[in-house]
């Protein structure tokens, strides 16, 4: 018998192993493949010439041809085209397990814990839910001269203030929470972040708890973005910076004094705002402080521009400016026939916080609006970097026909990391935050952490037309005083978590007084000219930790 069927049909169930292994449907191509060499078999054995003739019977017995051997290797190939078919059938079956198993992690919530904040995520990036946290312990000496009685000390607090009056001769040495903060963040829907932040700390006295942000933001318009909720809009550069990461522990007064115009934690505001590699852009709209309440409030616009002219691998300048605008202050009582007080009040506590008195003071002024305009200006260069900010201040009196005051304060302030980190100037609000180390502190493996010093000098003027001492003011004087204050300042920062913060301020206030009873009935208040600011230094030390 000829092998060429045989050659044929082991052709074929090649021809068709290589054919199953390329088509999704093995299964039928299978049996069709078997079953077409089969027959190609069949048809060569019974149709093919024999190269010899049948032999004759003899003797009652035939000799029949011997088929076995092809008949072995027909059925090896179809016993390996179901193995294959098995295997191949397994195969789809595992590739879709796994596929099913991808999609449901991708499904599945994760946890994960970042420099010490939990941040929960869905699957598919759509909803995150990250825990924040942070307090920060004040602990201050005041260094200044012992109190005397009120008839013969004239150094005083805010205006009409008997508490203030009495602290202001001897500031409160202690501590307390500065702030003390519990909050949640996220993003919603993949366009939507949020951030709701309480908080229980205070300027000298902790609070019970009050709302310190709560708003909501589309980021779905590119690269401008809607906040709206309680907030603190920026409204200059010192302002803009995370208070986890300042240079000292308070803004300097100026910066502090304007952010509390129109803007500060807890601010009702709506806001627009964008950035760019080089710039950043916001406005926004803003109304009472949250838990204060007026006969009307206060409406007021908060607007910042800044830009990075020139920058290189390892220095950078920046610029800005912003404004504030007051169009309609809080009044003071029912608007009957457009009679009622509208005022303004600009007073602000020496740069720390554990005693709350204010040292410079305007009162109150009846205005019918405020503005403000700041310039701004930075510049780093590897671990070194300085900024300033100088603000005017423009308050328009409501239907009087005495001057309009115009205030003013600036400050300069430098820091260098000892141990040679820069700090991080942030790209979306346009501002400098704390330097990070490559390493946590360890004793053992002797990584020091991040070591910082820095020095500030800060003006803030409140007079206008102040006279000499001893004189008797104008009708149109406002005697708030001049504050200057020094610091200098060493930061340690061990982790991304922990900060510790010394430093030494020395304080002057030059303020002279209204006479009347501007300061409460005599002797309350010294006599017309007579110096009721004083000189002090401040010794203090904050710990903090932030997640």
């Amino acid at each position: 018998m000829s092998i060429a069927p045989v050659r044929r049909a082991a052709h074929a169930a090649v021809g068709v192993l290589a054919w199953a292994c390329a088509q999704p449907a093995l299964g039928q191509a299978a049996d069709e493949a078997a079953a077409n060499s089969a027959a190609a078999f069949d048809e060569g054995v019974t149709e093919a010439p024999s190269e010899h003739p049948a032999p004759v019977a003899t003797g009652g017995t035939s000799a029949a041809p011997r088929l076995d051997p092809q008949a072995a290797r027909i059925d090896a190939l179809e016993a390996e085209l179901h193995e294959l078919r098995e295997m191949i059938a397994d195969l789809k079956g595992s590739t879709a397990a796994n596929i099913a198993a991808v999609r449901a992690d991708q499904r599945a919530n994760t946890v994960t814990i970042a420099n010490g904040r939990p941040t929960i995520a869905s699957g598919d990036g759509q909803f995150t839910a990250a825990f924040r946290g942070v307090f920060q312990l004040d602990a201050a000496h005041y260094d200044q001269d012992a109190p005397r009685s009120l008839a013969t000390d004239f150094r005083r607090g805010s205006f009409g203030d008997a508490v203030e009056n009495e602290r202001a001769r001897d500031l409160n040495d202690g501590a307390n929470f500065r702030r003390a903060r519990l909050g949640v963040e996220g993003r919603a829907f993949g366009d939507w972040e949020y951030n709701f932040l309480y908080e229980f700390g205070g300027s000298g006295v902790e609070e019970a708890g009050r709302i310190s942000a709560a708003w909501v933001q589309y980021n779905g318009l590119g690269r401008w973005k809607i906040r709206a909720g309680a907030f603190s809009p920026p409204g200059g550069l010192e302002e803009a910076v995370s208070t986890n990461g300042s240079l000292f522990a308070e803004r300097a007064a100026a910066s502090e004094l304007v952010r509390g115009i129109a803007s500060g934690d807890g601010r009702t505001a709506a806001m627009v705002w964008a950035n760019g590699e080089r710039w950043t852009a916001s406005l926004a709209w803003t109304g009472n402080l949250i838990g204060a309440q007026t006969f009307d409030e206060q409406s007021a616009f908060v607007g910042r521009l800044t830009y990075v002219p020139a920058r290189g691998p390892d220095w950078l300048v920046h610029l800005g400016i912003n404004s504030t605008v007051v169009v309609e202050p809080p009044a003071s009582g029912p608007d009957v026939e457009n009679r009622v007080a509208t005022n303004i009040r600009l007073r602000e506590r020496p740069e720390l916080r554990v005693d709350g008195t204010r040292l410079v003071d305007t009162g109150n002024i009846d205005a019918e609006g405020l503005s403000t305009v700041g310039l701004e200006f930075g510049a780093q260069r590897k671990n070194l970097y300085v900024q300033a900010e100088w603000f005017g201040i423009d308050v328009q009196r409501r239907a009087s026909a005495l001057s309009d005051p115009n205030f003013s304060g600036w400050y300069v302030q430098t820091g260098w990391t000892i141990t040679g980190e820069p700090r991080r100037y942030q790209t979306n609000n346009g501002t400098f935050d704390a330097p990070r180390g490559e390493k946590p502190f360890s004793w053992k493996d002797r990584s020091p952490g991040v070591w910082e010093l820095g020095l500030r000098y800060s003006v803030l003027d409140l007079n206008h037309l102040e006279g000499a001492p001893g004189t008797i003011p104008l009708a149109s004087t406002v005697r708030g005083g001049e504050q200057e204050i020094f610091t200098a300042g060493l930061n340690w920062y061990p982790n991304a978590n922990v900060r510790f913060q010394a430093a030494y301020q020395y304080v002057t206030v030059d303020r002279l007084s209204p006479g009347g009873t501007a300061f409460g009935a005599a002797p309350a208040t010294p006599p017309a000219g007579a110096q009721v600011g004083q000189d002090l230094s401040i010794w203090s030390f904050r710990t903090q930790y932030a997640f």
